[in-house]
């Protein structure tokens, strides 16, 4: 029998002894280490009257000793649910009420008098984990789980519960199997086991969704890991410059934020290529980086759900179609399949077509699962991205997809971003509005500008009703937009 994904993680862990396993601000932290740090969580559990399979809750931060309690919890078999930190202590005493967990594990500073209240409804344990003494602490007054409630029981192979990134509204909580997780590695390394002398992996997104596979790949290596707790250019490049740094993934923002800071070449030499996903990136920011930079950036495609890429591409791929196919997330990797369906009915639409993309993937089970994501496929199989339906604003009856509009306003050169939303209208339904971020000490563009730009482009539907001009978007803690705070711009104007 094959061995389970547990048992190769728990092997990954061991294999670093009193090797570095993590780095984390500027320290390197041994096997022996983060192992040690999970045991006491698992200690700390136990005496809690907490099954040893019990699904705990995790309140998730980019900080050491959550990297430790998840691989503690990985390791031994525990499923774990991570319960989103960036959010008023209101609601996360909600989340914990609804997951009922036996236990819920968080940093000191997540345990409010709200968080605590909600727990003691709950009947559950609380620990508090730390970098300083007491390392793991019971929480006072959820010093053990309350037997006679009831709790969240294990669900037959699910392994971990992590969160999509949130940028519709809260974010919403994706089960993965044992098995889903070894697709999940393969996914970020292409099935590559790199020695024990390459580069780190570099873990910068957030552990709380899909960020947290780079930490699962590099553990089920034995590979170092480098980690961030939150993204900044003087930190991510630093990781670079030291580690030597060969690839990475990057939000499309992350590589307007190094043009704009102006980093030196020489600081990002080691980068072989960077692989841009978790959304659009415009092809002019594209262009601009990799002249300044000789650094080719390739496009990728993945959704929480599947727990990481859909698609790839390979050297073969890039050495054949890399120029034609510039703008091509690449083709299904190999248990995967993908197809282009219309929408209204579901029939398959022929190659070259737009319509909803659809996967079927090996790990996830036999059905078509639908995206949100407008896609087509060419006749050599290379997948490209056109936008999302799900945030299509419905005018008076005319459809207007808000990336079309924003790839309008973006080449103005005055305009470093922007964002377009549907909000609320009594006659027409939707109507779309729009706020765009302009460089630092430059005069912003007017509304008339800007509308005659669009409507020069575009049907007269896709011209923004009004325009909210910022010096920066509003972005979550994975960098994307956040599109209920854009729409709040213009409710704030009405």
């Amino acid at each position: 029998m094959p061995e389970s994904f547990t048992g190769k993680f728990a092997a990954g862990l061991a294999s670093y002894g009193d090797r570095p396993c993590i780095e984390f601000e500027g320290r390197w932290y041994s096997g022996a280490d983060i192992t040690s740090y999970a045991h006491a969580i698992a200690s700390a559990l136990d005496n809690a009257g907490v099954a040893a399979d019990a699904p705990v809750g995790l309140v998730v931060r980019n900080r050491l000793h959550h990297a430790a309690a998840i691989v503690g919890f990985l390791a031994a078999g525990r499923p774990v649910s991570m319960i989103y930190s960036f959010q008023s202590p209101e609601a996360i005493g909600r989340d914990l009420e609804k997951l009922a967990m036996s236990a819920v594990v968080a940093d000191p500073e997540d345990w409010s008098s709200d968080v605590i209240a909600a727990a003691r409804r709950a009947g559950c344990a609380g620990v508090a984990i730390s970098l300083t003494a007491p390392a793991v602490a019971p929480v006072e007054g959820l010093e053990r789980r309350d037997k006679a409630r009831q709790h969240a029981r294990v669900e037959p192979g699910v392994a971990l519960e992590i969160l999509s990134s949130g940028t519709t509204g809260p974010p919403k909580r994706q089960a993965l199997g044992a098995s889903v997780l070894e697709r999940t590695v393969f996914s970020v390394t292409s099935g590559e086991a790199a020695s024990q002398s390459a580069p780190p992996e570099f873990a910068y997104w957030q552990f709380g969704g899909i960020g947290v596979c780079q930490l699962i790949a590099g553990v089920y290596n034995g590979r170092r890991v480098v980690m961030l707790e939150r993204f900044t250019v003087d930190g991510w490049v630093d990781a670079i410059r030291r580690h030597r740094i060969t690839r990475g993934g990057v939000q499309p923002a992350v590589i307007r934020m190094l043009l704009d800071a102006d980093v030196p070449r020489a600081d990002l030499a080691s980068l072989e290529f960077l692989i841009s996903a978790s959304g659009p990136l415009d092809p002019e920011t594209r262009d601009e980086f990799e002249h300044r930079y000789g650094i080719p950036i390739r496009l990728a495609y993945g959704a929480t759900e599947f727990a990481g890429s859909l698609c790839a591409w390979t050297p073969e791929m890039l050495r054949d179609f890399g120029e034609s196919r510039r703008n091509s997330v690449g083709r299904a990797l190999p248990d995967t399949e993908l197809r282009v369906v219309d929408p209204e009915t579901g029939a398959v639409l022929p190659a070259g077509r737009q319509g909803l993309l659809e996967a079927k993937v090996g790990p996830l089970g036999p059905d078509w699962i639908r995206t949100t994501d407008i896609a087509s496929i060419d006749v050599e199989g290379f997948v490209t991205l056109h936008g999302r339906a799900d945030g299509a604003i419905n005018r008076g009856g005319f459809k207007v997809l808000p990336e079309t509009v924003r790839k309008v306003l973006i080449s103005h050169p005055g305009v470093r971003d922007a964002c377009v939303v549907g909000v609320p209208d009594v006659r027409l339904g939707q109507v779309p509005f729009a706020a765009v971020e302009v460089p630092a000490d430059t005069d912003p563009p007017s509304d008339d500008e800007l509308q005659a730009l669009v409507r020069g482009a575009l049907p007269a539907y896709n011209v923004p009703v009004a325009f909210a001009v910022v010096d920066a978007l509003p972005r979550n803690p994975a960098l994307k937009v956040s599109l209920p705070e854009v729409a709040a711009l213009y409710a704030g104007r009405t």
